[in-house]
């Protein structure tokens, strides 16, 4: 299927590109999103009357979103969630928990900008692309913790901080050997010859 695309999309072309694409794209996501038109004649008609005004729409929206990318580029939310031992979240954390998080934390952010490709189901530190506009692409750390202390620990040892029974009560190799002697050389006694042996027999007169 050919679109007229009304504003740039990643790796499709920029607005008022004639692009051919799945259809089953263009009717999912591209159509009822309005990204793009069908290629009709009266479309590309409509379309050329109107690119003056979708061009200042377009610039406008990418100065709003430059602007929003000073400030949330590089930020962390943290998302609290319950988990096991081995860090394995009893549930995961979505595009949408993290959208909540950003707008929680004073960013204009909606759902759709969130790229996530899966859900998190792990704890730890986890680098998410958000595309604030089709030309302006920012990267956050989502902190997933079992609780604020956790989270905190995390953001010092770069990464999910999980109890291992070595760390808890096991000697270290070094002390262990300072503690343990080398058992001593046991001297077994020479053994007396028997009598009757030839090598011990005194030689008669």
């Amino acid at each position: 299927m050919e679109v007229i695309l009304l504003e740039r999309i990643e790796k499709l072309g920029k607005i008022g590109d004639v692009v051919k694409v799945r259809a089953g794209f263009a009717r999912n996501y591209l159509l009822p999103q309005k990204k793009a038109l069908r290629a009709t004649k009266a479309n590309r008609e409509y379309f050329e009357t109107q690119r003056e005004r979708l061009e200042a729409l377009n610039a406008e929206r990418l100065k709003e979103a430059s602007g929003e990318a000073g400030a949330i580029d590089g930020s962390t939310v943290t998302l609290i969630r319950q988990a096991s031992e081995t860090g394995q979240l009893y549930g995961s954390a979505s595009a949408r928990d993290i959208a909540d998080a950003l707008v929680g934390a004073g960013h204009q952010v909606e759902r759709r900008m969130v790229q996530l490709d899966q859900p998190i189901k792990l704890l730890g530190l986890h680098k998410v692309r958000v595309a604030l506009h089709p030309e302006v692409a920012v990267t956050v750390t989502v902190n997933v913790a079992r609780s604020p202390e956790e989270a905190q620990l995390q953001i010092e040892h770069g990464g999910a901080v999980l109890g291992t029974p070595a760390a808890e009560g096991e000697a270290e190799p070094a002390e262990a050997a300072q503690g343990a002697e080398a058992p001593a050389a046991e001297t077994v006694p020479a053994e007396a010859p028997e009598a009757g042996d030839s090598a011990a027999e005194t030689p008669a007169a």
